[in-house]
């Protein structure tokens, strides 16, 4: 079993930037995708950028996607922050074999 915590959200004000973590227990991590998702109030979960097992970095616009391995913790940098960007953010490891495992999820709120 893989236990995921997200940290480092909060409050921002709109043009500012977080960078939100997600720890991962276990050995598994390395050989894990990982993906953030984030699901603003009344909405459905969507997916916001993911990072295949070997990846280091990746970027998506005003998303950064990084995979630290040797701290079993993904990251998600989030720049120019807008109100709309407001939402619970998970992260989602999925594993060879096909299992997936999700966090708790982290709170951010973008607004003045």
């Amino acid at each position: 079993q893989v236990q995921l915590v997200e940290s480092g959200g909060g409050l921002v004000q709109p043009g500012g930037s977080l960078r939100l973590s997600c720890a991962a227990s276990g050995s598994i991590f390395r050989f894990a995708n990982v993906g953030w998702y984030r699901q603003a109030p009344g909405k459905q979960r969507e997916l916001v950028v993911t990072i295949p097992s070997f990846g280091s970095i990746t970027y998506a616009g005003r998303f950064t996607i990084s995979k630290d391995n040797a701290k079993n913790t993904a990251y998600l940098q989030i720049d120019s922050l807008m109100p709309e960007d407001t939402a619970v953010y998970y992260c989602r490891l999925e594993v060879p074999g096909g299992n997936s495992y999700w966090g708790q999820g982290t709170q951010v709120t973008v607004s003045s």
